[in-house]
């Protein structure tokens, strides 16, 4: 994995010099403005490497369970309909699975390929379209390890996340009933997703305004009363494949998140309290977008702190990306 890494860095560096010497970006509209962007074509051969490290990397983390159940589906398109009856969580990512098998065989490279396409694909999609420092937010990607955390552990919660993640176009525009319909779409993938909904209102408007400070507030009332609130959440999820997951996770040898990961994640947030002047002139959807998004990070991060970083801990990917 250390070779990978160092590889896949180096790789960036590479397409960083190149960027130099070969004109990479075009002009694009970008919420009403002219911006410069990479070139699709780029942006593809940029990300490529990480695909295929994801397509090779064996069983590391959870990937060997999900190789196991892999081995486990039907091959054959008749033989779906079976298989779902056995499946209690999740089902629109083990159909889509059982889908992949029947087209592709045992070949489980194949099948981790397929699946880090299509979330290294929704992602970087984005991040072409909206961010200006396109190679700086795959490095970001790549240095805070967020690749090895979800696209060769967290697969199925990964592929929600970037399914929601191409939602930005419907938040930024207030298109909230196709954003809705991409989040339950994105839940059948894991149902996690389904906390995006009440969020892609909080995150409208300027950044830092009331409602973000309105959920920091909220954040600072869970944690001053965290045993309260881990009884209510127990009370919310025991239906759910979360059932106890809160209440005992202690019992899990979870810790909580790390204050250094907070502090990391806590970065962005930092910085536009430092620039908020700048940011309340420029008044650019996008950066106040990602403003707000950070600090509903930020919150999930610290009250994980404080409970189950099993649990709250994975939640605030879907804002930090």
């Amino acid at each position: 994995m250390d070779k990978y890494y160092i590889l896949i860095l180096g790789w960036v560096a590479v397409m960083g010099i190149l960027s130099i010497m070969i004109s990479m970006k075009r002009v694009e509209t970008v919420c009403g403005k002219e911006e410069y962007r990479w070139k699709p074509i780029w942006a593809v051969v940029t990300v490529m490497p990480l695909i295929w490290m994801c397509s090779q990397r064996g069983g590391i983390m959870d990937t060997g369970a999900y190789l196991e159940g892999f081995k486990d589906m039907p091959g054959v398109f008749s033989g779906i309909a079976s298989y779902m009856g056995t499946v209690k969580k999740d089902k629109g990512f083990y159909f889509l699975s059982a889908v992949i098998k029947c087209i592709v065989g045992n070949n489980s490279v194949v099948y981790l390929f397929i699946i880090a396409v299509l979330q290294a694909g929704m992602l970087f999609y984005v991040y072409r379209k909206y961010s200006s420092r396109y190679l700086v937010s795959f490095f970001l990607f790549l240095a805070s390890t967020d690749y090895i955390s979800w696209m060769f552990n967290g697969m199925r919660q990964f592929l929600a996340v970037t399914i929601t993640f191409i939602g930005i176009k419907f938040i930024l525009d207030k298109k909230y009933v196709r954003a809705i319909i991409l989040i339950l779409i994105a839940s059948l993938m894991h149902q996690s997703a389904l906390l995006m909904i009440p969020f892609i209102f909080i995150v409208q408007g300027k950044a830092w305004n009331k409602k973000t400070l309105l959920f920091i507030l909220a954040v600072i009332a869970v944690v001053a009363s965290v045993g309260q609130f881990t009884n209510v959440l127990d009370s919310m999820l025991a239906e759910t494949q979360y059932k106890n997951v809160v209440s005992d996770w202690q019992s899990w040898e979870d810790n909580g998140t790390s204050a250094l990961r907070v502090l990391v994640y806590a970065v962005p947030t930092i910085l536009s309290l430092i620039g908020i002047k700048y940011i309340r002139n420029a008044d650019n959807p996008i950066i106040n977008l990602s403003t707000n998004m950070s600090i509903v990070s930020v919150g999930f991060y610290v009250v994980s702190m404080f409970t189950s970083g099993i649990f709250i801990g994975r939640l605030p990917i879907y804002f930090s990306l």
